[in-house]
């Protein structure tokens, strides 16, 4: 039997109750042709979205982000056995054995991933028994919109709930989903994308010292705009040559600065070492990120305070000079292994056509860059008018407007 999610729920995390309630309804369904009649639980976990503090955690950097509308969503039920069973949409069954899970194989895959957490989970102390969960979701893959995170997230939810009492907290589901990424994807995940999407609402993030994460409550859609994520065509998956030259730049730069990471330093310092620091690095792309990253900062900090205070025009100066920084001193809207790839720069270019002409609203490169994703911030009369324009260069399918989501990774209840 299935407790379906109640409709003043699901008009509380969705703004509305039938498109929802249809999905949950498919969600039982499946459950039970994969897994037989059981008392089943409802979960969902949305993905993320960076608005702001592009590439600056690694160093000790803030960043601003936000839970998404687009989720994953599970049914699950305790099975009474030692065994976890997940069907997640369109693909295979996935089994993992807990007692086991030191000899899955530690590479990219759902597998590697839920036996990471499940060694986490027991490593940190909380419990975890076997059961059966069926899981589809929204949230865009290899694009820069957290995919993995918001299934980790949707895990722990479930794990929490079934077996926990909901003991865990969001740090440790972070630190969970961090450690299954960090020791069974061989990934070096940071927590931003894991807080993000079980924190829900909008925070803000400072990576100086241990994790500091602050709620901002914001909302674009009172602001007066809706965020459109616009999926490139490229996914980001061949690119991590690329994603790890970042950081290890910057920390190229700390180490002239006599530092470990960059937040342990300043602006000022920074460019009146520059000459010296030209010598030790001899890479000019690695000052141009470290300015980056100290501008970058700033620009978060700003931005946060103007997000609490609804300044909507200061915000959206904030994110373009943030967007305009990625792609000219940071240098991730093109990919250096395929030059004439440019499709992120291509659409930010097409967008900004267009924000000229109704001089109003941003955009900027979202998550990791290279490839995937632009996040564009367009005032809520033009949106059906943007979505057409952007659609005739990359699809309708992967264009998706959306509003920061204020519920976290929970159990519907």
């Amino acid at each position: 039997m299935s407790n379906m999610p109640k409709k003043e729920v699901l008009e509380q995390v969705y703004g509305e109750s039938e498109k929802s309630g249809k999905r949950f309804l498919h969600l039982s369904e499946r459950f039970a042709e994969n897994f037989g009649d059981a008392e089943v639980e409802f979960f969902t976990s949305p993905g993320r979205t960076e608005m702001i503090g592009n590439h600056t955690d690694h160093n000790g950097g803030k960043i601003v982000a936000a839970s998404i509308s687009l989720d994953t969503i599970g049914a699950a039920a305790p099975n009474g056995t030692g065994i976890i069973h997940i069907r997640s949409e369109g693909y295979d069954m996935i089994d993992v054995e807990i007692a086991a899970v030191s000899a899955v194989e530690k590479k990219a895959g759902t597998k590697a991933l839920i036996a990471g957490m499940v060694e986490a989970i027991d490593k940190f102390g909380f419990a975890i028994e076997g059961f059966d969960a069926y899981v589809t979701t929204e949230v865009i893959a290899a694009a820069g919109v957290s995919s993995s995170a918001s299934f980790e997230m949707l895990f722990c939810a479930m794990v929490n709930a079934l077996f926990n009492d909901n003991k865990m907290q969001l740090g440790d589901c972070a630190k969970i989903g961090q450690y299954a990424e960090n020791n069974f994807w061989m990934k070096s995940s940071g927590l931003m994308d894991q807080m993000a999407c079980a924190a829900g609402g909008a925070i803000l993030l400072d990576f100086a010292d241990d994790i500091k994460c602050e709620k901002i409550n914001v909302s674009f859609d009172a602001l007066g705009y809706d965020m459109v994520i616009v999926n490139t065509g490229k996914g980001h998956g061949d690119l991590s040559e690329e994603y790890s030259a970042v950081p290890g730049e910057m920390f190229q730069v700390a180490a002239a600065l006599g530092v470990k990471r960059l937040c342990e330093s300043n602006l000022e310092e920074f460019v009146a070492k520059v000459p010296e620091i030209s010598k030790a690095v001899d890479n000019d792309r690695s000052i141009m990120r470290a300015l980056h990253f100290f501008e970058e900062n700033r620009r978060v900090e700003e931005a946060a305070q103007a997000l609490a205070n609804g300044d909507g025009s200061t915000v959206l100066r904030l994110l373009t000079e943030s967007g305009n920084s990625s792609w000219k001193w940071l240098q991730n809207c093109m990919s250096k292994s395929n030059e004439k790839d440019q499709k992120v720069a291509l659409t930010l270019a097409l967008t900004e056509l267009y924000l000229e002409q109704i001089k109003d609203g941003c955009c900027r490169v979202h998550g990791g860059g290279f490839a995937g994703v632009i996040l564009a911030v367009i005032p809520k009369a033009k949106t059906d008018d943007y979505v057409q324009y952007i659609s005739a260069f990359v699809g309708e399918e992967n264009v998706y407007p959306m509003q920061i989501r204020q519920t976290g990774a929970v159990r519907l209840v």
